[in-house]
């Protein structure tokens, strides 16, 4: 399903981080409606700009003085940028740790008011399945990964209480074409939706920080966005109408991680280097 975007003024510029991976892909396309200029950027190699309303910058994120050269003259900073799996956590420091810094120093030395922030879900992966939980509920990170997503919320609750730069802070679930397993059939999030909120975050006044769970509108759901309800997010797709594929799967034997935790294989990922 797809949602009919809000005719809002566009943002003159955009920068999209992280526009290489799998969303920055979907997100190069959904988001024109919304900027003027798309700045996109990612370490790794990306399709050319297309037209005079794209712009590409290759950026390493753990390099301050590029971020900073990146972030002139946008509107909003949607970051998407780093590794987005788990790692050993030296791999982990510079793209995710060092650069959402970066990002968030850049901001305010060019005066951007505005970051969307995609957190994850890994920063209370350990909470259990049958747990209801809410964006107040303590974090219960399951990874380095998970870790490095915590430290960007704590980075941007800093940067509104200091320099009243606003974010929302997105839990992303499992945003695929469809869901994989059957744990995604409570974490999907559609491309349609994704598009959805970011469309709200970007537009939505005086967010201050906000930590929304971004899922779908999927029929087990652990996730309650009670606090995030100003943003006026109301996702129209679930997983239901994957469920039989789904559940064509074997079922994850009774202690799987996949089966237990709300963060799924990431919670019994590593140790790294152990000899």
């Amino acid at each position: 399903m797809t949602h009919t975007p809000n005719v809002q003024t566009p943002f003159n510029r955009l920068l999209l981080t992280g526009a290489a991976g799998g969303l920055g892909k979907v997100l190069r396309e959904s988001l024109k409606p919304y900027a003027n200029v798309l700045r996109l950027s990612d370490i790794a190699p990306m399709a050319p700009a297309v037209d005079s309303r794209e712009e590409t910058i290759i950026c390493d994120l753990a390099d301050k003085q590029a971020v900073h050269q990146l972030v002139e003259g946008v509107d909003a900073i949607l970051h998407f940028g780093g590794v987005s799996v788990e790692r050993p956590f030296e791999e982990i420091l510079g793209p995710n740790i060092s650069g959402v810094f970066h990002i968030y120093e850049a901001a305010r030395q060019h005066g951007v008011k505005r970051v969307i922030f995609a957190s994850s879900n890994h920063v209370i992966g350990f909470y259990k399945q049958d747990q209801r939980i809410d964006t107040h509920s303590p974090r219960r990170p399951d990874s380095y990964y998970g870790l490095s997503k915590s430290y960007g919320e704590d980075m941007a609750t800093f940067y509104f209480d200091r320099y009243g730069i606003e974010t929302v802070s997105i839990r992303i679930g499992s945003s695929f074409p469809e869901p994989q397993n059957r744990r995604m059939m409570s974490t999907w999030l559609s491309f349609a939706d994704l598009t959805h909120l970011l469309e709200r975050s970007l537009y939505t006044p005086n967010v201050g920080h906000t930590v929304v769970y971004g899922a779908s509108n999927n029929l087990n759901v652990w996730w309650d966005n009670r606090f995030a309800a100003h943003l006026g997010f109301e996702p129209k797709d679930t997983s239901e109408v994957f469920r039989d594929k789904v559940e064509a799967q074997p079922m994850p034997a009774a202690n799987d991680p996949n089966r237990v935790y709300q963060g799924g294989a990431f919670v019994a990922a590593g140790p790294f280097g152990d000899k």
